[in-house]
């Protein structure tokens, strides 16, 4: 656990960060902070001191103590465009990045990589990295985009610094920020009405609840079977979040194996998830497509390294890599626009027709 020094110098760095305390303002008396804080003077004093060497705070005798960001962030000869992922994998990410660098490079901009797995506090010290080395932008993969997140005021702070924001993949529906998607209600509806048309009669979906891309599919599934006036029980929607799921293949295979299960065809949240659920159905012993039909999501590499090999969705990554670039190197991203891709369905092994025509 930090020290009561280290713990009031991360909070003033946090005002500092966020804007509470702008440059040039003086900050709070030892006195006050001693009062609003509950420390000893000598705690504040050394939590200043260590902003102080920081470069956040200077000292100023006989007049107090004022902020003064660190040189990093106002090196203005630095071109940085900062990137924020969910994971830097080799799912779809590289795809993403050489869009994003080819633009970038023309231009003569480095690029400074971060990735949140996920989770909030990886993504609040991932926004602090950023904002201390002073990118001139940011292209930002939201984390966990469907829940509340704890980290829009550091988004706020940017967007009142004058530092272009794109958000890909999803976006947080709080902010008024530039996003470049995929339409993803539509690509789960072409999804499971490729699957009706198959004739697949009961139908299942798998999907991520904890960011939007999850939610808009589900949505594209319910409207299909919707206009094809078709119901689904409530068992046969599973869904799952970051932390769950390796948890959610087991529940998939126990529903999908009871003797009672009617369904057939299965719309996954992404290649991933099928590719796996592909694997557990064959490890007790099933065989896709004969017994059960899947279609991903992200014309991953999975799909085609998969056997069978997945019918899935596509996904422009490498185009929305180079569209968030010239957004934040045009000054697009300084206006609150969107663009959404249309998916188109790519039809591979792993679906068949049920009436076997």
């Amino acid at each position: 656990m930090a020290n009561k020094y280290e713990q009031l110098a991360d909070i003033l760095r946090e005002k500092i960060r966020l804007g509470t305390y702008q440059e040039g303002d003086a900050i709070p008396s030892e006195a006050t902070l001693q009062e609003e804080f509950h420390y000893s003077r000598h705690t504040v004093r050394q939590a200043i001191a260590v902003l102080v060497n920081e470069g956040y705070l200077r000292k100023e005798r006989g007049s107090g103590t004022y902020v003064s960001k660190p040189e990093t962030v106002n090196h203005k000869n630095r071109k940085t465009i900062g990137i924020i992922m969910t994971y830097l994998s080799d799912y779809i990410f590289p795809s993403i990045m050489r869009g994003v660098e080819q633009t970038l490079r023309e231009q003569g901009y480095s690029l400074l990589l971060g990735s949140t797995n996920n989770d909030h506090e990886q993504e609040r010290a991932c926004l602090q990295q950023m904002m201390d080395q002073g990118v001139d932008g940011l292209i930002v993969e939201p984390t966990k985009s469907s829940q509340y997140n704890p980290n829009l005021a550091y988004y706020v702070a940017l967007q009142e610094a004058g530092i272009p924001l794109v958000m890909i993949n999803a976006y947080y529906e709080e902010l008024d920020l530039p996003h470049i998607c995929v339409n993803d209600t539509r690509s789960g509806f072409l999804a499971t009405n490729y699957l009706l048309e198959q004739q697949h009669q009961q139908l299942m979906m798998i999907t991520k609840i904890d960011d939007l891309q999850g939610k808009y599919r589900m949505k594209g599934f319910v409207k299909a079977l919707t206009q094809a006036k078709r119901t689904f029980a409530a068992e046969d929607v599973l869904t799952y979040t970051t932390e769950t799921k390796e948890a959610v293949i087991e529940q998939a295979i126990q529903r999908l194996t009871a003797a009672d299960n009617q369904v057939t065809g299965i719309v996954c949240y992404n290649d991933e998830i099928a590719h796996r659920l592909i694997q557990a159905l064959t490890a007790a012993g099933k065989n896709v497509p004969t017994d059960f039909s899947i279609v991903g999501n992200d014309d991953s590499p999975l799909s085609t390294l998969s056997t069978p090999t997945i019918t899935t969705l596509t996904h422009p990554k490498e185009a929305m890599g180079e569209l968030a670039a010239q957004w934040i190197t045009t000054g697009k991203a300084t206006e609150a626009q969107r663009f959404y891709f249309e998916p188109e369905l790519i039809v591979r092994g792993s679906v068949n027709n049920q009436k076997g025509e």
